[in-house]
């Protein structure tokens, strides 16, 4: 994928959940202004104003997202000073906030080629009452990209070593005998994501015990983070 203008696939993740009507809203305003797009809806289930999960999800999704923008939005520092942001990376643009959602999936992504700040107002929606910022700033922004409008024209380019830094655990600050990173979730399926590395799982194919909030699980050390568990007890939550 190349940084390009136009933008066939907006890979989209927030955490508004489902039972209200912001993601629809939101994917209604890139198809109003990217009327071929195709939406991949990521996860809208990222915990409230989880940044760390969110990022943590980005990284692990992102190599596997088709080709275009990736639109984030988990945004507890809506209304404050933080900034809104696109950041041109060799394979793609990345719309969201400046809290550190972001960086971590830039960095696995090759790095930041340009990055724009949201503050041409051309490009977003005039609100009638409180700003949305997801449905005003950042979803105009995915689907201008999209419709192939330069991402210089959405605001003025900022320095990319200025972007927040995501703090995600490394392997080895939070080790145990039994496990040398630590679980960062599971899904429904049983599927469970660590953030230990085939270094420090050491050879692939060796059992770790993995601890978890009530009990623990047994999976292979297997390269990327990723292994199927058989929980001995179930999570608490």
């Amino acid at each position: 994928m190349g940084a390009v203008p136009g933008h066939r696939f907006v890979s989209f993740l927030s955490d508004y959940g489902l039972a209200d009507e912001f993601v629809g809203v939101c994917k209604g305003v890139v198809l109003d202004l990217a009327p071929d797009a195709r939406i991949v809806d990521l996860t809208h289930d990222i915990a409230p104003h989880d940044v760390r999960g969110g990022a943590l999800t980005l990284v692990r999704a992102a190599p596997y997202l088709p080709s275009g923008v990736l639109l984030a939005v988990v945004d507890p520092g809506v209304g404050t000073d933080r900034r809104a942001l696109a950041v041109e990376v060799e394979h793609g643009v990345l719309v969201g906030p400046d809290n550190g959602l972001l960086a971590p999936a830039v960095a696995l992504m090759g790095g930041p080629v340009r990055v724009v700040a949201l503050t041409n107002p051309d490009y977003q929606l005039v609100a009638p009452g409180p700003t949305f910022a997801g449905r005003d700033v950042f979803a105009p922004a995915a689907g201008h990209l999209a419709a192939g409008v330069p991402i210089g024209e959405l605001g003025e380019e900022v320095d990319p070593a200025s972007l927040v830094p995501g703090l995600l655990p490394l392997p080895g600050s939070e080790t145990t005998e039994r496990s040398p990173g630590r679980s960062s979730g599971s899904t429904a399926s049983g599927t469970a994501s660590s953030t230990s590395t085939p270094t420090s799982c050491g050879r692939a194919g060796r059992r770790r015990v993995v601890p978890w909030r009530s009990g623990s699980a047994t999976a292979p050390a297997w390269p990327g983070g990723w292994a199927r568990t058989r929980r001995r007890d179930p999570p608490s939550w």
